[in-house]
């Protein structure tokens, strides 16, 4: 009854059926410290803690974007596996005429010409381009004399029938290039004889014509000057004729040699495929492929969200301070009937439980009221509520506990067993509770405190006045309420004094936080704290304000 006598303050009242201890709860009121320069020395370890909390948090995405990653690569390597490969090694001839270190290089560049791809091509009887083909086979230089040509095609039968005919069209080309080089050397000298026949032709005609005239000293000197050149031309011919002989005579030896030396040493063999090697690169490469996509999927999502999650950010936006932050809260499928409050055993949920009795406003006379504000996900503050008025009433049987559920579709109410709007007495595993519901069509609800109560009955719906009787007779009101910028909140003066908003960490924006804490404001509700749910065990903030106040419990003695 509300008159009799109290046990004790409403702190000490066990709220949970288990023996566990309520979890620890944040209080940071002693706290005194510079929050800004806190936040400017630790801008760049916040910066990483921030990147790794939302990589951990976003874990599955990235593990799922690995996972296809890897199913990716494994099927591209079944669908697409790489071209079969043959190669054949060719030994060079010695060419005279170059360093060997350059003639190498040389018939590599003669080897991946389209000239040469043009011939392989040719002989094969394909049609393609030689550009085109000459992409699908590479020349390696292994030493000085011996160059290896490895080529690429669907199949390794294939693949030796190309390289072959690669090595063919390179043995050929080179002979054909040996020659014409011959042919051209020859033939310039040849021409470079007969411009010295000419010359000196040109000087015995002269010659001649100077003989045919007088005797006179202009005649002897002009002889004796011709005589000169008629012998420098005929030595200067000599010489070409021996040079074009002895050079005929070397170049047809160095081509012969080069032709010669020039061979297939190795005949094309198709080359063996490392399959497990094959195996790692595709499938390694997919899954740190998805595993790179997944992390900066997740990385740019968590920098372009709006989403608080950051207990200082919270109480910011708020403008009240997270006197309590708890983990990710796992809650019992089955929230019906009483049997979703099993759920009210985790440590989570005992904590929320221990900080809204120790966060009711003093109340020496009179009825007792709390309201809980869920910003976003109402499930957590209704169990919650659930099983502060269930462990009220059970640890102290002499107090008698109203419960008001004015959020949409009632989960609080759900969980005691109410399922249809209006004001009931209900037993929860023996527990007697009073719970209240308003009808569908009440989106505004009046509540038993201030001037509606005092409001003439005539004026008041059944709701209010079922109530107000219930608020008559109870020692404690626990009321969940949330909020729509819609329709305001100022009928929430009408059910508390002081209300805890409970955030869930990375569901709702700082603007839809702020707006819910001014409403309760506006309403002349305190806003006594706010817990955050879901918070991030690398979160250091500490989630208070300027105006950050004690928690005060009631004691109802």
């Amino acid at each position: 009854m509300k008159n009799a006598p109290r046990t004790g303050p409403l702190s000490v009242v066990s709220v949970a059926r288990s023996d566990d201890p309520p979890g620890r709860i944040w209080t940071f009121d002693e706290l005194a410290t510079d929050r800004d320069s806190v936040a400017d020395l630790a801008t760049g370890l916040t910066s990483v803690g921030f990147i790794r909390a939302a990589l951990r948090r976003g874990r599955w995405l990235w593990c799922a974007t690995a996972v296809l990653g890897t199913l990716v690569g494994f099927g591209v390597l079944k669908e697409l596996p790489p071209a079969d490969q043959a190669s054949t090694t060719i030994l060079l001839g010695t060419n005279n005429f170059v360093e060997p270190g350059e003639a190498a290089q040389d018939d590599v560049a003669i080897a991946e010409s389209r000239a040469v791809a043009a011939n392989a091509l040719l002989s094969l009887g394909m049609q393609e381009s030689p550009a085109s083909f000459a992409a699908d086979y590479t020349v390696t230089i292994i030493t000085d004399q011996v160059i290896v040509v490895t080529v690429k095609a669907k199949s390794s039968q294939v693949a030796v029938r190309e390289a072959n005919a690669v090595a063919r069209a390179f043995i050929k080309f080179q002979q054909q290039n040996v020659q014409a080089t011959g042919v051209d050397v020859n033939t310039l000298l040849q021409q470079q004889i007969a411009l010295a026949q000419q010359e000196l032709n040109s000087i015995n005609r002269e010659i001649s014509r100077v003989l045919g005239q007088p005797p006179s000293d202009a005649r002897a000197a002009k002889l004796a000057s011709l005589r000169s050149q008629a012998t420098k031309a005929s030595t200067a011919l000599t010489a070409l004729q021996q040079g074009s002989q002895g050079n005929k005579v070397t170049t047809q030896v160095n081509a012969d040699t080069l032709v010669a030396g020039t061979r297939v040493l190795d005949a094309a063999v198709p080359l063996s495929r490392h399959t497990k090697k094959l195996l790692v690169i595709y499938v390694g490469t997919g899954l740190i492929a998805g595993l790179v996509l997944g992390m900066f999927i997740v990385v740019v999502r968590a920098l372009v969200s709006d989403r608080l999650r950051r207990r200082d950010d919270v109480a910011r936006a708020l403008d009240a301070p997270v006197r309590l932050s708890v983990g990710k809260v796992r809650l019992s499928r089955r929230l019906h009937g009483g049997r979703g409050l099993e759920a009210a055993q985790s440590p989570e949920i005992k904590r929320i439980v221990a900080h809204l009795a120790s966060s009711m406003p003093h109340a020496a006379r009179g009825t007792a009221a709390l309201a809980v504000v869920p910003v976003d996900d109402p499930q957590v503050a209704a169990l919650s509520v659930a099983s502060l008025a269930w462990g009220c009433a059970q640890g102290m049987p002499d107090l008698q506990v109203l419960v008001a559920d004015l959020c949409p579709g009632a989960p609080a109410a759900r969980l005691l067993g109410v399922q249809e709007p209006g004001v009931r007495e209900v037993r929860v595993e023996g527990v007697p509770l009073v719970v209240a519901v308003p009808d569908r069509d009440d989106a505004v609800p009046v509540g038993p405190l201030g001037r509606a109560s005092t409001a003439p009955a005539a004026k008041r719906s059944a709701f209010t006045e079922a109530v107000a009787s219930a608020f008559d007779s109870a020692d404690l009101l626990f009321t969940l309420a949330s909020l729509d910028p819609s329709l305001g909140g100022d009928y929430l003066a009408g059910w508390a004094p002081g209300a805890v908003a409970v955030v869930t960490a990375g569901h709702s924006s700082a603007e839809r936080i702020h707006a819910v804490g001014e409403m309760i404001r506006l309403s002349g509700t305190e806003l006594i704290s706010a817990v955050l749910v879901g918070a991030d065990k690398t979160d250091q903030s500490l989630g208070v304000t300027d105006r950050s106040s004690p928690p005060v419990s009631i004691d109802l003695a």
